[in-house]
């Protein structure tokens, strides 16, 4: 059989003490990593601030360095230009003896030979060699043993020719201010860097939970509201900053789901009354059909009872389908003409109390359910005719540029008509401005409530308002659909 080559074969497992070591490993740093928002904010003002001050000390570090021996440089390269003149024209017997800035002075011939020396170097051998062939000027540092290990010199070595040949100045100065400085400011940092560093962390945790205790309070409070507590409202902060804005987002988030609440309970309670009633007069009529034993009678007994089935069986629907609304069920939408939808269900209406008289424009074009809006136009007519005295108009236009046309539907009666106080009222759900002949009628006071829901389902919307006779004035705006494309 072939041996597998080295590079194809799979890397020996690791020892199972190794395995558990990396486990414990990982299992420290998760223990060790912040979970809190609090702690990651200081962990991480902690590291930037770190790093710029790491930074900060070695830029500090090397300027100060660079600057004090810059200087240091300058005062003894000046001193060694000054005797290599004196070497350059052969007096070097005018020596002096170093000026301020200089710690020594030896003069080397081309040979090594040392021909002038401050007294600090007296009987020491050549510093080094001559250097470079021809003239210049080089820098050293070197510790030189004689004049105190435990500092650096910064020497300057100046090469020039003399009548005697070429001719080495070296010219030392201390670094002893340069390591001083050096050693008091790296003190420094390693000493204020780590308190610095502690400031900063205890200034972020100080201000970060100042910053999230009022995001503690509003969870806090959140966390102990429930359904039958929406009354309640979390603190808001007087900081005026986001968190003040998010508590007052979410009191409007608690004031609408209160509202939502107490709509469902009302609604809830109003369905529950109107079912009561029609299931008791249906359950009345059933036991005095029992309890009569003429069968002549029965006939209209249960002509009552099938009339109250009725009544139940549209109020079922109408639940169910403000049911369907609220829970934005998609409906299929199709696009179809309003116009002839309108005349459509109008024609539908044999033998009405009160007649429709239909204006409608042609090619008024929208989108949506056909069943859904067909059923907005039998609610309005439906209310219409129940106020009306002697007529109904319907009128379709469409308004507004071609780009964002708007289909304007009209209903208009000559009746009471309603009240300007009572004109929103009236699309609530089980609304009654006339109770008592609503329910003789067989109202439930869902019609426009119905209307107006489908209308906002659609992208449009639904108002009331007074027709020119002096009734009531329904207007159902929607979108016009934009035309279709055309393929060649």
């Amino acid at each position: 059989m072939a041996e597998v080559p080295a590079a194809l074969r799979r890397p020996a497992p690791l020892p199972h003490r190794y395995r558990a070591l990396a486990r414990r490993v990982r299992s420290l740093l998760r223990r060790l990593w912040p979970t809190t928002v609090r702690a990651r904010a200081t962990a991480g003002a902690v590291l930037v601030v770190a790093a710029a001050l790491a930074l900060a000390s070695v830029a500090l570090l090397g300027l100060l360095r660079s600057g004090m021996l810059r200087n240091a440089e300058r005062d003894a390269e000046e001193q060694a230009a000054a005797i290599a003149q004196l070497a350059a024209g052969g007096r070097l017997d005018r020596m002096r003896a170093p000026l301020h800035g200089a710690d020594f002075v030896q003069v080397v011939n081309a040979r090594g030979r040392v021909l002038r020396a401050t007294p600090n170097l007296a009987g020491l051998p050549a510093l080094g060699p001559v250097g470079s062939p021809r003239p210049g000027t080089a820098f050293h540092t070197w510790r030189l043993r004689p004049l105190g290990g435990e500092h650096r010199q910064r020497v300057v070595q100046v090469t020039t020719q003399t009548p005697d040949g070429l001719v080495t100045v070296y010219v030392g100065t201390s670094l002893r201010d340069v390591d001083a400085a050096d050693d008091t400011t790296t003190a420094a940092l390693v000493v204020g860097g780590p308190l610095l560093l502690a400031l900063v962390a205890l200034v972020t945790w100080r201000v970060t939970g100042r910053a999230l205790g009022p995001v503690e309070a509003i969870r806090a409070e959140v966390a102990e509201i429930s359904d039958r507590d929406l009354h309640r409202r979390v603190p808001v902060p007087p900081t005026g900053d986001e968190v003040a804005r998010l508590a007052r987002t979410m009191n409007r988030t608690l004031d609408r789901l209160e509202s939502s609440g107490i709509r469902q309970r009302q609604f809830i309670a109003d369905a529950s009354h109107e079912l009561r009633s029609p299931l008791t007069v249906l359950r009345t009529q059933l036991e005095v059909a029992l309890a009569v034993r003429d069968p002549e009678l029965w006939p209209e007994l249960i002509s009552g009872a099938l009339e109250d089935t009725d009544r139940l069986e549209r109020l079922c629907s109408d639940l169910l389908l403000l049911a369907r609304i609220d829970a934005a069920q998609p409906a299929h939408s199709v696009r179809l003409d309003l116009g002839g939808l309108v005349r459509d269900a109008v024609d539908t209406r044999l033998g009405d109390r009160v007649p429709v008289r239909v204006d409608a424009e042609d090619g008024v074009v929208v989108e949506g359910s056909e069943l859904w809006l067909t059923r907005v136009v039998t609610n309005l007519l439906d209310n219409a005719q129940r106020f009306a005295a002697g007529g109904v108009e319907l009128t379709l236009r469409a308004w507004g540029p071609p780009a964002a046309r708007t289909a304007v539907l009209e209903v208009h009666d000559d009746g009471p008509g309603i009240p300007p106080a009572d004109r929103e009222r009236v699309f609530e759900r089980f609304t009654r401005l006339d109770d008592a002949r609503s329910r003789d009628d067989g109202g439930a006071g869902l019609g426009l409530a119905i209307a107006r829901d489908l209308a906002t389902h659609h992208g449009g919307t639904l108002t009331a308002g007074e027709s020119p006779a002096g009734g009531a004035r329904l207007v159902l705006r929607l979108p016009v659909a934009t035309p279709a494309p055309v393929t060649g």
